[in-house]
């Protein structure tokens, strides 16, 4: 296989484009990419998406995005993870770059959700959840994470409100990034206060609805040196799979797809924990930053909170987590996160994050989840 490297990003602020159309920020951030690299060619696109079916009445996506940037007739095609459908549409461009198939690959990752009121939303997001077990009962997500959340707080001996500084990093660093949704910071009293969506879970625990579309440009890493920005490679890229329902599992606080794809990620790159100096968390509730932590190897069993509360996550900590928002706080665009956390981490190694930089960052992870834990997608980056 040959070594792959990303050599440009786009992206679109993460918002309430009531405006737009799913087609109109595909484009935008496709441009933004294009333009970045300053390489005119590309030889396929994939776009990592969950719910246009259901939320913008568009399937046969990627063959539309492709027309709209007048990229036809290359081959084009939807990669579909649940919200791990960003971080999968990178590694299908990189299996198609290493393998030789294409040279120049397109990763869009787009979704346009506030189209809907909250309940055709979280009806949606339910399609996620193992359908006969799960959504078929009425149960969502933020109730499977609430289920998550008790489960962790009880075996631990943990109070609601030690998960606060997940939410107050992510609103931090948020603040720093002109394409976040939520750019106010906020404060332990404001998320102990916070209306409760699904007990214990309350909304300032919960990554809100929004749109929004992101982009890579891939190519062969011996490639690389003809585009206009620094390339950045991607030293691993790995997916790993766990039952649906959380009933299915022996212990749900042990998360194993995220825990097989963290650690086959850390041998394909050669790396350990340690080396990592920013990490691209998928933190759609903070009960999942957590559960992450733990499964990823920076912190024990149980000892999650503690090393968040001791400011280990922050930008100045030794692993900082969702350096510019992270899903709380940026936003979640549930099929384009994993390519907004691939962008973020580009950014950090290229030295280009503005106030949110990372001093001396030169190995970054993004990883994408889909389902609770179902589908866990790594990617290890470095300079």
């Amino acid at each position: 296989m040959r070594d792959v490297s990303i050599v440009g990003v786009g992206q679109t602020a993460v918002a309430e484009h009531w405006d737009r159309s799913i087609r109109d920020l595909s484009v935008e951030a496709i441009a933004a990419a294009r333009r970045d690299a300053g390489v005119e060619r590309v030889d396929a696109l994939f776009v990592g998406n969950m719910l246009s079916g259901e939320l913008a009445g568009q399937e046969n996506l990627a063959t539309l995005v492709a027309d709209a940037c007048g990229l036809l007739p290359i081959e084009a095609l939807k990669i579909e993870a649940a919200c791990a459908s960003g971080g999968a549409a990178l590694r299908a461009a990189c299996l198609a770059v290493g393998s030789g198939a294409h040279d120049y690959v397109l990763v869009l990752g787009v979704e346009k959700m506030t189209d809907h009121l909250t309940d055709g939303v979280t009806s949606a997001l339910a399609l996620a959840a193992d359908a006969d077990y799960e959504a078929a009962h009425g149960i969502s997500f933020a109730a499977l994470n609430a289920l998550l959340m008790r489960r962790y707080m009880h075996e631990h001996r943990a109070r609601h409100e030690e998960f606060a500084p997940f939410s107050v990093n992510a609103h931090r660093n948020a603040a720093l990034n002109p394409h976040a949704m939520y750019r106010t910071p906020i404060t332990v009293d404001e998320f102990i206060q916070s209306p409760v969506v699904a007990d214990p879970i309350n909304i300032l625990d919960s990554a809100g609805i929004c749109d929004g579309a992101a982009a890579l440009l891939v190519a062969p890493s011996s490639e690389a040196r003809r585009a206009r920005r620094p390339p950045v490679r991607v030293a691993a890229s790995v997916c790993a799979t766990d039952t649906l329902g959380l009933a299915e599992r022996r212990d749900p606080l042990v998360w194993q797809a995220v825990a097989d794809s963290a650690r086959l990620a850390y041998d394909q790159a050669k790396v350990k924990p340690k080396d990592i100096d920013l990490f691209e968390i998928h933190d759609a509730f903070t009960i999942v930053s957590a559960l992450t932590l733990e499964a990823c190897g920076f912190a024990d069993r149980g000892s999650a909170l503690k090393l968040a509360a001791e400011g280990r996550i922050a930008l100045e900590g030794d692993i900082p987590i969702g350096t510019m928002g992270g899903l709380k706080g940026r936003g979640h665009p549930v099929g384009a996160s994993g390519v907004y956390q691939l962008v973020e981490c580009v950014l950090q190694l290229r030295g280009e994050a503005g106030p949110a930089q990372v001093k001396g960052a030169s190995i970054g992870m993004a990883q994408s989840v889909g389902g609770s834990g179902s589908v866990a997608v790594t990617h290890i980056l470095a300079t």
